[in-house]
Formats: C-alpha cells, structure tokens, sequence
C-alpha cells in the first residue's frame, strides 16, 4: 500500500501475495455507487462544490461504462478494485477525485462493497429458488397421481407419491427461501462512515448514505461493523444448506434414473456417456450437485476459520472472505439453474412406479393400524404383523396372498376382511392428517404452492 510513512515499495512478490484486485473487481458496479452516495453526502455538507461532485459523479459513471464495455485496465500494483478505480478517477478529474476518500477507509468501504453484492447476489438466488420450486411443482403436478414406494434407511416403507415426494424438496427450498430472506435483513444494514475503526472528525450524514443506497439503517458501533462478517458466514451457510438440498435430490435422482429403480429417465441433454462403455447413460448434473455441495461447505468453513481469532477490528486476513463469497454464489447460480431444467426435461416411468408400488410389503404398517383399530393394543399388532411378514418371507408368498386361515392362526384378531388393507386407494384415502399423502392434501399443497409461486 502506497503511503508516506515508506521509503521503499513492496517487492513484486509481496504485491502478487497481497494483490486482490484478480477477484474483487466484481465488486466494481458497488464500489461506484457508494463513492457516489459518499461524495453526494461530501457535498452536502460543504467538503465538495457541486461541480468537483458531478465531476466525481461523471468520472465514476465514465468508469463505470469502461468496465462493462471492457475497456478498463485493471492494475495489481493498486492492490484492489477499490485503489484503481480511485486512481483512474484522480487521473481523468484531477483534484476533486483525490478528495472523494476525505471520511471513509478501505475498511468501511470494502464492508459496504460486499454488503451490497450479496444483497444483490441473495435476490438473485432467491428468485432462482423460486424457478426451482417451480420446477418441482410442475413435474408434481404432471405426475400426481403416480404411486412409488418410500424409504427409510433406503428399504421400501410405506407408499407415497411422485408429488409428494416432490413437494417435499420443495418445501425444503421454501424453507431455503425464507432462511435467505431473513439473512438479507441482516446484510442490508450500511457500515459506511464508520472510518477505519472509529468514525471520522468529519462527520457526513450516514442515514442519508444509507438511504441513497438502499440500505435499512446503518450500523451502530464502528468496530463491529469495520470486523463484522457475520453477514457473509451467514449467508454462506445459507447457501450451503441449499447444496444439502439439492445434493440430496440429486441423490434420490441418481437411485430412480438406475436401472434397478427405473423410476424416471433424465433426458440426453442432462446426461453423459463413457468414453469405454457405449451403453451408458451417466446421470452427471446429480454427481456434480453432489460434489459441489462439499465446495459450499468448505468455503463456509474457511471464512470461519480466517475470523475465529481475529481481534477488532480490521485484519488483513479478512480478505480471504471474497473469493470463497463469490464462488458460493457463483456455484449455487449455477446449481439452481441446471437443476431446474434438469428436472423440467425427466420423465417419470409410470409402469416401473406401478410394479414397485405393488408390493404388500409397503402396507404392513396398515395391517398393524387395522389391528389397533379392532383394539389390539399398537405393540402386540406389531408383533403379530412381524409374524404374518415372516412367513410370508419364509414361503415365498405375498403378504396380501396369505390366507384367512394362516392369518387366523396367528392371531383371532385378523378379521374376515383382512385382505381390505391391501387396497393402495384406501391405503391413501386413510391418511387425511395435514402432511399426509392423501390425494386431497397433495392437491390443496400443490395449489398453495402455485398461488405463492405465481
């Protein structure tokens, strides 16, 4: 860093350790609009003429042209996105753009820089959540009415249905969705005039700042908000738990698309092959999904690891925090976005849903229900439930093939019309508690989604 107090510069290779202008020129279209909000307040309180503020005003605005059009040199030896746009403006306006760091530090600067992109970035991913849920939903709909066992400790358990099963990963991403919401309060909060570490003498309207820049409010201490990265840990884990989310559909896609499950078949365009076997069909969107999710999780991790010791306020350490932040949001763009119209272009196989469905095993716990209910205390119908299962294992026939009379031998307490159970329509027609598979529930869930979503 370039300063009076030195004699000599930094060796080449102490600007290539420190330089972060490779990454945080991303921050560039947010670094301009809070120098421009900062030297509006400047002139405000009489440190800038209006005309050194729209020379300011239109320095930055032409800097800001040159870097979308890509016309702009971006230099290591300034260190940051913050040094060369100061210095390209000092070098087209003169004096006036070496007044516009007059009440401000790097410090506050670069926490209002990335304040800004994430929130920018967190109402992006939260309107890619939507299109994701939106995705789901419509696939839910399409298949409603496609029964498919559901597992636990991946063994068949009771039956379920594709919307149901969809409409819980929504649900999921609903609750992604809000979690994110919830953050952006706490991002949304303007550190800008907190100086280096304790204000400055010269004392701009920082709630006027904030307002100009759609902050909220802003902060009340310095030092939190010069040491604060709260906002991004936060939002990373955010982040990440969306990766769980889709890590673990992307694994309930890669058990359906297989052969031993044949339960849906991703379309060519979000598959691969080999480059030794010709018959195969890789579904690579899930693998990648799933992989990607341990990237999320490990730039969650670095960022706390870096702040976990530090002491207030500033430490250069606190650098590391941009290029796991931007690859995060780079990773879960992409994620959402894929995953969508992977999910979009699958097609469910209706026939193999059928013949999975169709094993009794899936209503053994409804066989036990039907015990309670003609007063077999819940424990003991287990027990006799067991002992149908085992010899229906044992002999190789269907549980809903037993007969009468082998069921009766077990116990007195199956019925005559003990074969009723294993009927898949009133096994779902049974279950009316709110959350339950029954028909009626999926389609008030599938409508209250479509109304939040539209």
């Amino acid at each position: 860093m370039w300063s009076g107090r030195f004699s000599q510069p930094n060796t080449d290779l102490v600007l290539r350790y420190g330089e972060s202008v490779s990454y945080d020129w991303k921050l560039y279209e947010h670094d301009i609009a809070g120098s421009i909000a900062h030297a509006r307040a400047q002139r405000n309180a009489g440190m800038l003429t209006d005309e050194e503020f729209e020379a300011i005003r239109s320095g930055l605005l032409g800097i800001l042209a040159d870097i979308q059009a890509g016309n702009f040199s971006w230099k290591m030896q300034l260190e940051d996105v913050h040094m060369n746009i100061e210095s390209e403006l000092t070098r087209r306006i003169g004096s006036p753009g070496a007044k516009l760091h007059t009440a401000r530090s790097r410090n506050d600067q670069v926490a209002t820089d990335t304040r800004l992109y994430c929130r920018a970035q967190i109402d992006a991913t939260l309107e890619l959540l939507r299109d994701m849920q939106r995705a789901l939903l419509l696939k839910a709909e399409e298949y409603a009415e496609v029964r498919i066992p559901g597992y636990t400790h991946l063994q068949r358990a009771q039956p379920v249905t594709i919307a149901h099963h969809l409409l819980a990963y929504v649900e999921m991403l609903g609750r992604d969705t809000e979690r994110l919401s919830d953050c952006r309060r706490r991002v949304n909060v303007s550190p800008l005039g907190s100086g280096a570490i304790a204000g400055s003498t010269i004392n701009l309207d920082r709630a006027a700042i904030a307002a100009e820049l759609g902050f909220d409010t802003v902060t009340e201490n310095s030092m939190d908000a010069i040491a604060d990265r709260d906002y991004i840990m936060e939002t990373l884990f955010c982040l990440s738990l969306i990766g769980t989310h889709l890590s673990r559909l992307s694994e309930d896609l890669v058990l359906w698309s297989s052969a031993e499950f044949g339960f849906c078949t991703l379309s060519d365009a979000h598959t691969t092959g080999s480059s030794l076997m010709p018959q195969k069909k890789n579904p690579d969107v899930c693998e990648l999904t799933r992989g990607k999710s341990g990237r999320l999780y490990g730039n969650l991790v670095s960022v706390m690891v870096a702040v976990k010791g530090l002491p207030l306020t500033y430490n250069r350490d606190l650098q590391e925090d941009k290029e796991p932040l931007f690859d995060s949001f780079e990773t879960i763009s992409l994620a959402l976005r894929v995953n969508a119209e992977m999910v979009a272009g699958m097609r469910i196989n209706p026939d193999r849903c059928a013949d999975a469905v169709s094993d009794p095993l899936l209503l053994a716990t409804d066989l036990a229900d039907y015990l309670v209910r003609r007063g077999v205390p819940f424990r003991h119908a287990h027990e006799l439930v067991g002992k149908a299962v085992a010899i229906a294992v044992s002999t190789g026939t269907p549980l809903s093939r037993l007969t009468l009379e082998q069921f009766q031998a077990i116990s007195p307490e199956y019925g005559a019309d003990v074969h009723s159970v294993f009927n898949l329509d009133r096994a779902f027609a049974l279950r009316t508690n709110p959350g339950a598979p029954n028909p009626d529930n999926t389609t008030r869930r599938l409508n209250y989604w479509k109304q939040k979503l539209s």
